[in-house]
């Protein structure tokens, strides 16, 4: 069976361990938490960074500097998953759906004006398969109504947006806050793990409190105060250091995992090209001023009775292939405390007929042909 994923081991995972367990220092916030904050701060800019045990987790902390309180309105896309939902549920927050473009599953920036309300008090964006959403845009609309903006950055790392002027910005730079994952199902993977970022300075001291438990004790280890007390709000946020140091064995290697990544995905994409053509199926599409960093490579069927054939199929011929999520709009919580139903169709489209196809570092060149040969012959016996 060809898995739809499999985590890559670069293998110097073993001695950062074992080093992190020869320093005996093994709780958060030590030599590899600060290894990795420092490699995302040299290779994109960000002002700081904080690891954490999950992307849900980030995204729980932007939901608390962000003051979302019940009542508040925070606006996102329905694509998505439920962490990006539950996240601000958990503050009371009611969560406003927005639908995808038609031509892919970020949300659709032109529609989140009309959303806004004065109740409004952020806007969540998710960059799907590591592409961009329009950015300009959404940050023009935000400004105008006096909102923040969260980049839901779970899949987006080493990926970049063009913005006016032709600058180039990494994804995770441009909202006030932003979350990403390093599930083990990502590009960069720690099993589990996640990390916030924090654009905007007027809640870089209150973040770094909320992660440790709501006490300064981070500000009394560099020896900024005498003695450190709970003084906030805050959880357990930071992951260990054996989280910490799997993760910087990875990032060491990140250049390499997405340059095979990235074959692999442009393989794909060049032998599935005639079927598009012959108007079989969509291929991902790159928006424009947005790059792609291969976190995913999807077809979208003509219909969900096509696509769920289709996964049959492939795994008849031991090939696992998986659809994504099930609009949030349609599910039996939202739906549950929402008695009128939002008509959201390219969400729709893309739960019913998005098909994600495996995509990993060590899947080879011949099996990724002969996936595409077998979808092409699906499409010749339909």
């Amino acid at each position: 069976m060809i898995f739809q994923n499999k985590p890559y081991i670069t293998g110097a995972e073993f001695q950062y361990i074992q080093a992190a367990i020869e320093n005996r220092h093994l709780s958060g916030n030590g030599k590899y938490t600060k290894l990795c904050h420092d490699f995302f701060k040299d290779k994109y800019g960000f002002t700081k960074c904080l690891l954490t045990t999950s992307c849900t987790d980030a995204l729980e902390m932007c939901a608390i500097l962000l003051d979302v309180q019940p009542g508040d309105e925070v606006i996102m896309p329905s694509f998505t998953f439920v962490s990006t939902a539950n996240a601000f549920i958990l503050r009371g927050a009611s969560i406003i759906l927005a639908d995808s473009t038609d031509g892919n599953p970020n949300i659709d920036a032109d529609s989140i004006a009309s959303l806004i309300t004065p109740k409004t008090k952020a806007i969540v964006v998710v960059h799907y398969a590591g592409m961009a959403c329009d950015m300009d845009a959404i940050m023009k609309v935000a400004d105008e109504h006096n909102v923040f903006v969260v980049e839901d950055a779970a899949q987006a790392i080493d990926s970049f947006y063009t913005g006016a002027g032709n600058k180039q910005q990494p994804l995770g730079s441009i909202g006030h806050l932003a979350a990403f994952s390093f599930h083990e199902s990502k590009n960069i993977q720690c099993g589990e793990g996640g990390m916030l970022v924090i654009n905007d300075e007027q809640f870089a001291k209150r973040a770094e409190i909320i992660w440790e438990k709501g006490t300064n004790r981070a500000a009394f280890f560099r020896g900024e105060v005498d003695k450190y007390n709970w003084v906030d709000m805050g959880s357990s946020f930071l992951p260990s250091e054996i989280t910490a140091a799997f993760l910087y064995a990875q990032l060491q290697a990140l250049d390499a995992i997405q340059n095979a990544r990235k074959e692999k995905w442009r393989q794909y994409f060049d032998t599935l090209l005639p079927l598009q053509q012959q108007e079989k199926l969509l291929l991902p599409q790159v928006p424009d001023r947005a790059t792609n960093n291969a976190h995913i490579f999807y077809v979208v069927c003509k219909s969900q009775p096509e696509r769920d054939r289709l996964i049959l199929f492939l795994k008849n011929n031991e090939v696992q292939s998986m659809f994504h999520y099930p609009g949030l709009h349609t599910s039996p919580f939202y739906t549950g405390t929402h008695p009128v139903t939002k008509q959201l169709p390219n969400a729709e489209k893309f739960s019913d007929s998005l098909l994600r196809l495996p995509l990993y570092v060590e899947l080879a060149e011949e099996q990724v042909g002969n996936i595409c040969r077998l979808i092409a012959a699906f499409h010749t016996s339909e």
